[in-house]
């Protein structure tokens, strides 16, 4: 059971969530959770209890050592956090954790019923996926929400994926049957330069965030680190004549309806022949993000 014990009181809260696994690419969308953690300096709340979610064989706990003697396990868990930006006229509930290996539904319905105790009336949930896009471009975001009104309001650009989901895909489905609005950014990430961290994904994943908080977002030095990630690609594809010709016909495709969203099995296909040009093996594709 998840612990509701001495829940603090919110002001208006809004919650973000997302989760480390098949719904994150480069790890961007924890890594945009991760910094609001850090640059708002939020505070633990609560925890879902591991045990009947998560296989410890697949997700294994670590130890540490704490202050030179004592031997502390973390438990691989989903942790909820609330911050309260300065200026602020709103909490935000901060969900970051690790995919369940199982009962995901009994899993929604611990969040769901944790967001209901917080009085929280909107959940915002991020992913990451891996695309057929140029670097070089701004990375598009797709996406859902629960109403037509929310998604016209925030321009969510609607997705054409059919196909096999994560936890974001069930939680955002569970959420709307649970009458609490919901709305899911998905960030594009190069399939050829997935190695984490992406953080130019995770930098237009948290411009959409200002959006929907109305509030700003203190960057830190993501920016950099995004112009520091482009300069690294540019050099591989310079060094790589495959690498920068297939970029070269990604950049030609924009504006073009061939730069809309793939399916899973487009995605793998796409890589799998970019690899074939290569001499390389597939390896990891949509199935493992």
């Amino acid at each position: 059971m998840t612990e509701f014990d001495g829940l603090p009181v919110l002001r208006n809260p809004v919650a973000i969530a997302a989760f480390e696994g098949w719904n994150d690419a480069a790890d961007a969308s924890t890594a945009a959770v991760e910094h609001l953690e850090q640059v708002w300096q939020a505070r633990e709340i609560s925890a879902i209890d591991p045990e009947d979610f998560y296989d410890f064989q697949v997700s294994r706990p670590t130890i540490t050592m704490a202050e030179g003697e004592t031997r502390k396990i973390e438990w691989p868990t989903t942790r909820f956090m609330v911050a309260s930006p300065e200026g602020a006229d709103r909490d935000v509930v901060l969900i970051r954790g690790i995919e369940p290996s199982m009962r995901w539904r009994t899993f929604c319905e611990q969040v769901l019923e944790l967001c209901h105790s917080l009085e929280v009336e909107r959940i915002v949930l991020l992913g990451a996926l891996l695309a057929d896009v140029p670097y070089t471009r701004p990375l598009p975001i797709s996406g859902s929400a629960t109403d037509t009104d929310i998604a016209d309001k925030y321009k969510v650009a609607p997705t054409r994926y059919d196909g096999p989901t994560g936890i974001v895909g069930v939680l955002h489905e569970a959420a709307g049957r649970a009458d609490l609005e919901a709305v899911s950014f998905w960030v594009h990430v190069p399939h050829y330069a997935n190695n984490p961290p992406c953080p130019k994904a995770t930098l237009a994943l948290l411009s959409r965030l200002e959006d929907v908080l109305d509030l700003p977002v203190p960057m830190a030095d993501l920016a950099e680190e995004a112009d520091e990630w482009e300069k690294r690609v540019r050099v591989a594809a310079e060094q790589d004549a495959e690498l920068g010709e297939y970029v070269r016909e990604l950049e030609e495709r924009v504006g073009d309806e061939g730069i809309q969203p793939l399916t899973g099995d487009e995605i793998a296909s796409e890589f799998e022949k970019y690899l074939r040009r290569r001499g390389g093996s597939a390896g990891p594709t949509a199935g493992s993000w």
